[in-house]
């Protein structure tokens, strides 16, 4: 395709010998921005003080502070002025530890370009080029932004990114630039754009367009917006706080009139709508949900995986089956030759040199490393390389001899390169036996061939016969330390482990059997050809795989109702990373595209960071479903205490105080009291798909109203014994409260059986404040209530004991009785 040069003097050529200048970058940078394909970040400050505000407490305080200065009772509008404080501290204090722990991890994917500016080579951020730089590339670099190459030699660029081809495309410097004032159109040879890969070749580039404009940050945008969708977990709980939020607004109003009609005065009235609004409110659920995934992100990285989505930590215990590659993966990525076989009539010195003119120490491909380790290459003038592809399973080479004829040098599948060589049926079949037997004992075997070019035949194309064979070469790639381990303890877990490579159907074979891979001893190998015949799910290992063969395999197993992760490190592997639930892609080998597409990057390449990553999301859960069942069960009776008591005709149970008070309970101890790290050492099994959307089972919300029913008894019964016996509302008010306030401390300790350092802080906390408000004059005073009596202190010690030992009960199922 052919694309126009915007109309902007610094996008030329005048400048090329020493680049912009400073002076010139900040113009440009004021004109066009950052380079940065996602779009500018917003505030954090910004956004922290937009999330703060967003707490229903904090207005609810606001207000009744108004409606206490509007009667002139200012002792009590100070009181809860003062509250506003330590609420917006807490909020403020949580949202920004969630946006600097993300943000500090994003920034770890940022890249780098070499740019010419005053004359001079420097090293920047990619997100600082602006239009009118020149860039430096060389094989192997990532192509920043959209550039017009002015300058260079045998470049290929990898495009499959923007194309889906996989074979490399031939650039070529544009010999005269466009003047400003003509028309600026540029074919599409002379173009790299941002996302693609240099391949090899080296060149000098004039950036054109950045960030969101080019066209790799559009495809990068789109597929972002688009893989945003809300999880199973996120719509049950928007769908639950819609619910009551439209139950609490249809309750307050009719609290309100009904206190009105009881004789009650406008002030009543209102404050009790909004008390009972406050507490019914779920507005620690979104709360908690987002903290908690703030803390997964920040886990899961010191596990070496890092979140590029924070909401991709709950899908990732939800995960059934992982798509993962084979090499650099479950095995070490660093090939080391280990056999040669050389064809009769060829000698050693010739197969060797072959090998070596074939490779590249550019592309960092593993087994061109391993070749270029053992063997040194030739000093001869390389003509065109054609890279190597899954689909072409060969790389070839022509390279000028010293008597100016032209040598082509091939290596790839054997059965690829035999194809291409004049042998007959009989020796075929001897060459493919002999890569089979060594394939069947886990190596990886590549074939050699090479053929004389006449220069005048030669048009630049790449020759596909008439080789002459020269041998084969066996690889050794040791499984990784602690791979076996993982692999097994994913599938004692019920995760289903298939694995998917581009090697040789018989080295699948080996290493998966070396692995324990697969539900019988012997593991199920399909070659990516018989795809379309096969059983989903009888496939163990999928070899010979291409990248449409592996996103079909995805779509299928998503389309069973399987959760699918996918590995992947290279461009080719983007389909199958973007068409899964969680793409996993490899930080220290895999491309930007990878990268870019993926929801985690493993910062080590190990399958073993994969399920201590699902160990890590499957606690996650379950430390949702506590924080959860904790709210619902101290909720519960929150809500029914604060809407009955007045509906029945009682004096206010709950004043603004007393709800401050229980929200600086309530709210950090959902928060913080229940974060339990995973074992990582072992995987549970999971005896209920976590991928069903229902959160709770039966027993567990048996246990929950239980609990939540026993604890509104005993306030109701308490609060109406002690109003009606003494008319003393400040003492039902205070046994009511203790209820309330021990219950919580009982169900905090059983929920997390006082396992972490936080449970046992928030649990030590709660009961000295209990005291002090209590049995203190200055806390008597400042929540207008009256001491215990021991009879009070026996009831509700009893009940917080009761509850407690459900609440246990609960945890205990809730971890599936892992460590009981």
């Amino acid at each position: 395709m052919q694309r126009y040069l915007p109309s902007d003097p610094l996008i030329d050529t005048s400048h090329l010998p020493i680049g912009l200048s400073q002076r010139q970058v900040a113009e440009q940078r004021a004109r066009y921005g950052f380079n940065d394909v996602l779009g500018a970040a917003s505030s954090a400050w910004r956004d922290l003080v937009r999330d703060t505000l967003r707490d229903p407490m904090i207005w609810f305080l606001v207000v009744t502070s108004l409606l206490f200065l509007t009667v002139g009772d200012y002792l009590q509008a100070g009181i809860v002025a003062v509250a506003l404080l330590p609420i917006m501290g807490m909020d403020a204090f949580l949202h920004r530890r969630t946006q600097i722990s993300t943000a500090t991890l994003a920034r770890r994917l940022s890249s780098t370009a070499c740019v010419l500016r005053d004359g001079q080579i420097q090293e920047v951020r990619a997100a600082d080029l602006v239009p009118g730089d020149i860039v430096n590339l060389k094989a192997n670099d990532f192509v920043p932004a959209d550039l017009v190459i002015v300058a260079g030699h045998s470049l290929q660029i990898d495009e499959s990114p923007l194309t889906g081809e996989a074979l490399p495309i031939r650039k070529s410097a544009i010999r005269e630039f466009p003047a400003l004032s003509g028309s600026r159109r540029i074919a599409s040879e002379h173009w790299a754009y941002a996302g693609t890969r240099v391949l090899m070749g080296m060149a000098q580039a004039l950036v054109v367009q950045t960030g969101q404009t080019t066209a790799y940050g559009e495809i990068v945008r789109l597929a972002r917006v688009g893989s945003q969708g809300q999880t199973p977990l996120q719509k049950a709980m928007m769908s639950l706080t819609k619910k009551l939020l439209i139950a609490a607004l249809v309750f307050c109003v009719a609290l309100g009139v009904a206190r009105l009609i009881q004789g009650h005065g406008w002030v009543d009235a209102t404050i009790s709508a909004l008390t009972l609004a406050i507490a019914a409110l779920p507005e620690e659920f979104p709360v908690v949900f987002a903290f908690f995934l703030g803390i997964g992100v920040y886990r899961l990285a010191q596990q070496q995986a890092l979140v590029r989505r924070a909401v991709v930590v709950e899908n990732i215990g939800r995960i059934s089956c992982i798509c993962s590659d084979k090499t650099g993966t479950l095995t070490e990525g660093r090939l080391k030759l280990a056999h040669e076989l050389v064809a009769d009539g060829i000698d050693h010195d010739t197969l060797t040199q072959a090998a070596a003119l074939a490779s590249r120490q550019e592309s960092q491909d593993p087994l061109d490393m391993a070749l270029l380790a053992a063997i040194a290459k030739p000093q001869m003038q390389v003509l065109v390389t054609f890279p190597f592809s899954e689909e072409r399973r060969r790389e070839t080479t022509l390279v000028w001899q010293s008597d100016k004829s032209i040598l082509a040098c091939v290596k790839g599948a054997p059965e690829t390169v035999l194809a291409m060589c004049s042998l007959d049926h009989q020796q075929k079949q001897y060459w493919e036996s002999q890569a089979l037997e060594f394939a069947s004992s886990g190596h990886k075997v590549i074939g050699f061939a090479q053929r004389q070019v006449e220069r005048a035949a030669c048009q630049g194309g790449e020759p596909t016969e008439g080789y002459t064979f020269l041998g084969l070469m066996a690889f050794e790639d040791p499984v990784r330390a602690g791979a076996k381990e993982a692999v097994q303890a994913a599938q004692e877990a019920g995760i289903r482990v298939i694995m998917v490579t581009g090697d040789h159907q018989a080295t699948a074979t080996a290493i998966a059997r070396e692995l324990g891979i697969g539900s019988t001893h012997e593991p199920v190998v399909v070659r990516g050809e018989a795809l379309d015949s096969s059983k989903f799910n009888d496939i163990d290992v999928l070899a010979r795989a291409t990248p449409a063969q592996k996103l079909k395999l995805v779509r299928s197993l998503r389309e069973q109702g399987e959760i699918v992760a996918v590995t992947g490190d290279g461009v080719n592997d983007v389909p199958a990373l973007k068409g899964s639930d969680i793409g996993i892609a490899m930080g220290e080998r895999g491309t930007q595209a990878a990268r870019e597409i993926a929801s985690i990057v493993l910062l080590d390449d190990n399958f073993r960071t994969i399920v201590r990553a699902i160990a890590q999301g499957r606690q996650l859960f379950v430390n949702l479903q506590i924080s959860f069942a904790y709210l619902l069960m101290v909720h519960l009776p929150l809500v029914v205490t604060a809407a009955w008591i007045p509906l029945a005709g009682y004096p206010l149970l709950y004043l603004p105080v007393h709800i401050v008070w229980l929200e600086l309970i309530i709210h950090p101890t959902a928060l913080l009291a229940f974060q339990q790290r995973a074992d990582t050492h072992r995987l549970a099994f999971s005896g209920s798909r976590l991928s069903e959307s229902r959160f709770f089972d039966w027993q567990q919300w048996c246990l929950i109203i239980l609990v939540a029913m026993i604890v509104t008894v005993v306030m109701l019964l308490v609060y109406v014994q002690s109003e009606s016996g003494t008319t003393n509302i400040e003492h039902a008010r205070a046994v009511a409260l203790a209820t309330l306030v021990i219950s919580s401390l009982g169900i905090t300790a059983g929920l997390s059986r006082l396992k972490t350092r936080a449970a046992s802080v928030i649990v030590a906390c709660v009961t000295m404040t209990l005291v002090v408000m209590l049995q203190s004059p200055l806390g008597l005073t400042l929540l207008q209530i009256q001491a215990l009596h021991g009879i009070d202190w026996l009831i509700v010690l009893t009940t917080g004991v009761i509850v407690g030992v459900l609440a246990q009960w609960f945890s205990r199922r809730s971890h599936g009785k892992r460590d009981s």
